[in-house]
């Protein structure tokens, strides 16, 4: 019997850069298209992903579905003329966390370029997929991330274990008394926060269609 020829080099593997998701799509990381980015497999992926690397308090993980809706709620107390576009964008602004996951901000202080960029790529498409353009205007981008640390501070204090003068130390406390509703920083379970983050969105889409020009 003859023998096999020992392989002098082996061949490897190509390092898959890509997720299957549970809709089916495949998105590619390095490489993302709008086509392969569903609504449903961001909600189900945000609402399994937990703030604060889970270190929060309550039942349930302080997911990144129930604090995009902190954030759009916030949007809207400090911008009470947003429109349909401004609170969609607010809405998604942590998009990109249901294939990347969400990493606190001190270690992501230490990562490379890389990092951002993948970040910048996903949200990219994901903007291109709902309407949005791939890079928000600043005044867009300022308003959204305004909101954004005012739910970190209440995050902060409500949810990690923060004190307020801790909390103010590396947050910018809210200007306004932030009348939000309490269950909104009451964790909620997948479930609920699957559905409400697409009852959210499925509103605000409606809101934005009604403001889109008619052929």
């Amino acid at each position: 019997m003859a023998m096999q020829k020992p392989r002098l080099f082996s061949v490897p593997t190509p390092a898959r850069a890509w997720q299957r998701m549970l809709s089916g799509r495949r998105l590619d990381l390095l490489d993302p298209s709008p086509l392969d980015i569903e609504i449903e497999d961001i909600a189900h992926g945000l609402a399994r992903t937990a703030r604060w690397n889970g270190q929060t308090r309550g039942q349930h993980i302080f997911s990144v579905a129930q604090h995009t809706l902190l954030v759009e709620a916030l949007l809207v107390l400090q911008e009470p003329e947003a429109s349909a576009h401004l609170r969609l964008a607010a809405l998604l602004h942590d998009a990109a966390e249901y294939v990347i996951g969400d990493l606190i901000s001190p270690f992501k202080a230490m990562l490379s370029k890389d990092y951002r960029e993948a970040e910048r790529r996903i949200m990219g498409a994901v903007h291109l997929r709902f309407g949005l353009p791939p890079i928000l205007a600043p005044r867009t981008a300022k308003a959204i991330k305004r909101a954004d640390a005012s739910a970190a501070f209440l995050e902060a204090v409500n949810l990690a274990g923060f004190s307020l003068a801790e909390a103010e130390r590396y947050f910018p406390r809210p200007e306004m008394p932030a009348p939000i509703a309490s269950e909104l920083l009451a964790p909620w379970s997948a479930t609920k926060a699957t559905r409400r983050f697409l009852e959210s969105f499925a509103k605000t889409i409606e809101d934005v269609s009604r403001l889109a020009p008619r052929a």
